[in-house]
Formats: C-alpha cells, structure tokens, sequence
C-alpha cells in the first residue's frame, strides 16, 4: 500500500467503500455532460440495477439512450417513468414527443408534446416543445395527418432544386419565384432562391430573402445555415462566429436538418460538430446523397477519425467517380497534422522543456488514441513532470480518471482549445502559435496571476503572435474572429506584454 494511502488503518479496520445508485448517477451525468455518451450509459445502467425504481436514474438513461439511437428503449424507459414510477414527471413526455418525431411518428409526436405543454405550460422545455410542435406541423384537431402533403408543391420544389444543382441558376430562379408566388408560405423556396441570387452574385437580394423569412420564422434552421454560408465566403468572420455559436447549441429533430447542420458546419470549418451530426445520421442508418459522404469524410479527416473518413470516401467514389483521386488527405498538404502526429506529441512530452511538454499534453489530449500512446515505447511518464504539467495532465485524463486541477489550468487549456477552433488543424507553419501560448501560460502560473476572459486572452495571443512575426493583423480583425470587443484585444495585449517582459 502506498505511503499516501487514505485508506484507515487504525486498529486494523478497513473502511470499504460501496457505491450507491446516487454515485453512479452523479458519474453517468458528468459522463453524459462532456459527450461520453459509452460510459455514461454504463453508469446509468449500473445505477438503474442498484436504484431501480428512482426516476431520475431511468429518465437520464433513457435521455442517454435517444442520444445513441436506441429509442426503442428509450421510450420504453419514458414510459416506465410516467406508468409506473413518477407519472408528475411531466418532461418525459417532451422526451417521447422528441424520440417519435426522430422516427418519423407525428401522430405520436403530437400527442405527447400537447399532453406536455398541457400538463405543464411554464416548464423547462415549453419553448423547445413549441417549435417541435411547429416542425412537426400536425392538424390539431385530427393529430394523425402531416400537414403540408402537396403533391404539386413537392414535385415543383425537387424540379428547382435539381436546376439549382445543375448551375442552371436563372431557370431555378423563375422556377422558384413561381412557388412562392403560388406558395408565399412555402419557406423552403425561400431559402433555395436566397442561394441561387447568391451563387449569381446578387448577393444583396439572397441576404434580403433570407431576412425576409427570419423575420417570419426566426428559428428556420436552413436560413439561419444559409446565413452562415453568406458571411463564409464573405469573410464576415466576427459575425460568422456569433451565428455558429447559436447553431452549435442548436438540436434539430428532423433528419434533414441535421444533415443540413452538419453539412454547414463542415463547409466553414467547425469540424467537431460536423461530425457530431453526420456520423449520428451514419450510425441511425441515414443513407445519403454522394455531398452527405462529402462532407462526412471532411469532417472525421479533420477530427483525425481517419478510418470513417477513408469509409465515407470511397462510398461517394462508388456514388460519384469523378470525385476520385481528390480525398481530403490529398486535397492540401499530405503531412499529417500534429495533432495525429503520434511520433511528434511523444517527442513534445519528452522534451526538456515545461512548455514543449505543456503544449504536448495539448496535442495529446486531442488525439482519439490516448491509451496507445501511454503504451508507446518512448513515454517516459510523468516523473519529470512539474506539478503544473501534473496537473494538466490530470485534466486531459478525466475521462479515464477523476481529478481536481486548480482553475488557472483549465484556464490556460481553455485558450488552447480556443486557438484550435480558429486555427485547426495544427501544422509546422502554425503551431509555434501554440507553442508561444504554452511559454506565456508558463509565467502565468509560475506568478499565480490569473485572467477572467479566455476568449479575450485567446485573442490577445493571437493578435500578438502575428504581430511579433510581422504580419498584418489588426486587433478588431482578432476581435470579430473571438467574438469579443477590440477595447478587450486592447486591453490583453498589454497585459501580455507586461507578461513577456518581466
């Protein structure tokens, strides 16, 4: 037994520790929070056989197993909760009402998020339920037809649409100006005739068509995404952000609207939840158009899910051959980033440098294979580590473990992964970007100072780094691109300064 042992020994007692339901619980939920949905579900499992009649522990497994797919069984959990456990446990049927519009099931749908908002008109989901309510589109009165079946309407949008991807613009434009004039309801027309002004340039009109239909139906997910595609290639970087901030935080019930999602976040560079959201429709058997396994293959190349990406490829090669031979991995620049460079994260953390180690333990919690490399031949361990570095390495292992680091280093990791979302993925060019915030974090630390805004600090950084190599930036250019104000660039660089200096 170790010297540091907390384990009792007086008068030759063992204290044994058996966990409960509740300690499960609290372990499944935490896991859940950070995405860990694997050993979330184990917990929540093991918690529901040790407390089988708590509601709590079945409703948070049955919220765990919509999130994997299962919604068979998560339903049948919903319904053990109202049935026979807790039936004042109205949310459960928000969740029924969402699990069934993922299936496709509206009359159901519509009958658990009425009975919720009836049951419960001031709750915690009213507003989400409201939308559902909206998207779903279910006649009130008979609640077992979709509403919005027109034939005609279908076949003129799926006409237009193909001349939208044909590049047959104008045609696409009368086209859809004819259904909306006919349908001046029919969103979706609205939205594809905003792209088509914008892929002929008019981009004013696509921007005011899109605000036209904001206005109507702020939370219309396919122009809030076409927005984001405008100010993309507008370079609109500051406002850019702020939109797909809102987006990330955004949970669409309908298929289509997922792909939709995750395909924009694709195209502009938000890798992770572009994979979220494709790889979730993958997994529930979504079968898609070749542009699905496009930007599905993007978006797990650029989370180094190198296997899926390659998967994902040659399915589109087999749905579309001209796109052979043109894999991401190929597209740019073939040398593997540093991130998924497992030879040179082992030569960082083996540094005799406390920031190349920092920024190691970096890349290092951003690979998907930290336990083949804790069994690389050269890790060393953590002997040589200082407490700082330590504790960093505790924080990225909580996953594996549970730890508490003082706040400053998930501060000082927080910037980091800011600088990763703008800068990704991390090559030879930019990472000495990382590298100086690593050197800087250090004197942090080691002077037990301390800063409130991460992304603030992020952007000083940033601004800063460009600035030492003499390259044009400016500090509101850094400030759109955080999404914080120039005065706060302002204010970071000198601190930093004042930092580097001393």
């Amino acid at each position: 037994m170790r010297k540091d042992s907390h384990v009792e020994k007086n008068k030759g007692k063992i204290l044994s520790f058996i966990p409960t339901g509740e300690y499960y619980f609290s372990k499944g939920v935490k896991a859940f929070q950070r995405g860990d949905l694997e050993n979330a579900k184990k917990y929540l499992i093991r918690a529901n056989q040790l407390e089988p009649l708590e509601p709590m522990i079945v409703c948070q497994l049955g919220i765990v197993y919509a999130e994997t797919g299962e919604y068979q069984k998560s339903n049948q959990l919903f319904h053990q909760v109202l049935n026979e456990l807790d039936p004042y446990m109205v949310e459960c049927h928000y969740f029924l009402a969402n699990n069934y519009a993922y299936l496709g099931l509206f009359k159901e749908s519509y009958k658990h998020i009425t009975t919720y908002l009836e049951l419960d008109p001031n709750g915690e989901f009213v507003q989400d339920a409201e939308e559902l309510l909206e998207i779903i589109q279910l006649d009130a009165e008979e609640a077992n037809e979709v509403l919005y079946e027109q034939d005609e309407l279908i076949v003129k949008q799926e006409q237009a649409r193909e001349q939208l991807e044909a590049g047959n613009f104008s045609k696409a434009i009368q086209m859809l100006e004819d259904i909306i004039e006919q349908f001046p309801d029919f969103y979706s027309a609205y939205n594809n005739l905003a792209l088509a002004y914008f892929y002929t340039g008019e981009t004013e009109k696509a921007t005011t068509i899109l605000h036209t239909v904001l206005d109507k139906n702020p939370g219309n997910l396919h122009a809030l995404c076409n927005a984001a595609v405008f100010m993309y290639y507008q370079r609109e970087e500051g406002r850019l952000n702020q939109l797909l901030d809102r987006l990330e935080k955004t949970y669409p019930m309908l298929l289509e609207h997922r792909y939709k999602l995750g395909a924009t976040m694709a195209l502009v560079g938000r890798y992770e939840k572009a994979f979220y959201w494709l790889r979730k429709l993958q997994k529930q058997g979504f079968e898609g158009d070749p542009a699905f396994y496009y930007w599905l293959s993007q978006a797990a190349y650029h989370t180094n899910h190198l296997e899926i990406a390659r998967a994902a490829w040659k399915k589109l090669e087999m749905l579309s051959p001209e796109k052979k031979g043109t894999p991401p991995w190929e597209q740019k620049n073939t040398e593997p980033s540093l991130e998924i460079n497992e030879a040179y994260i082992m030569e960082k953390m083996a540094s005799t440098d406390v920031e190349d180690r920092l920024f190691g333990i970096f890349l290092f919690s951003l690979s998907e294979n930290k336990k083949r490399l804790l069994s690389h031949t050269e890790w060393k361990g953590t002997e040589q580590f200082t407490s700082l570095e330590k504790g960093y390495f505790s924080l990225v292992l909580s996953e594996y473990i549970e730890a508490e680091v003082p706040a400053i280093i998930q501060r000082g990791h927080d910037v980091a992964v800011q600088l990763y979302e703008k800068h990704r993925p991390i090559r030879p060019e930019n990472g000495g970007l990382f590298a100086f915030w690593f050197v800087v974090f250090t004197t942090i630390a080691s002077e037990n100072a301390t800063f409130a805004n991460v992304r603030g600090m992020a952007a000083g950084i940033d601004y800063l780094w460009h600035h030492l190599r003499n390259e044009k930036v400016t500090q509101r250019h850094v400030a759109e691109l955080y999404g914080v104000s120039p005065s706060t660039v302002a204010k970071y660089v000198k601190q930093l300064k004042e930092w580097i200096l001393k």
